[in-house]
């Protein structure tokens, strides 16, 4: 993924989440905000306490190659991606369905709020 579609400055991720708009599972928390940009941003977020730098790094790596399977780069939002500890007892499959399933419902929520 392009440094160009990640958010990476820690304002914008305190922007995104103190909009309040997400959706969860048991392995994530996505957070979703309008941006003023011609494409979507994704920012990810791994807590210490999934383990060492090695495994929070091979997350982010997965979830990068995930995210650019899944979200579109022309919609004009900033995503954040916060992973859960039970995020490590799935298959990379698992993972990458469950985050599908909760993109698919944010864009319906998008789309209801396109409507109103």
């Amino acid at each position: 993924m392009k440094k160009e579609y990640r958010v990476r400055k820690n304002e914008d991720f305190q922007v995104i989440i103190h909009q309040k708009h997400s959706i969860s599972s048991a392995q994530f928390v996505v957070y979703y905000a309008k941006n003023n940009l011609t494409h979507a941003r994704i920012g990810i977020s791994v807590s210490k306490k999934l383990g060492n730098a090695v495994i929070r790094n091979k997350i982010k790596r997965q979830l990068r190659i995930i995210a650019t399977e899944i979200f579109e780069k022309n919609s004009q939002y900033d995503y954040i991606i916060i992973v859960r500890k039970k995020y490590l007892n799935y298959s990379y499959h698992d993972n990458k369905e469950n985050l599908l399933k909760l993109y698919q419902r944010i864009k319906k929520e998008m789309e209801k709020k396109n409507e109103t």
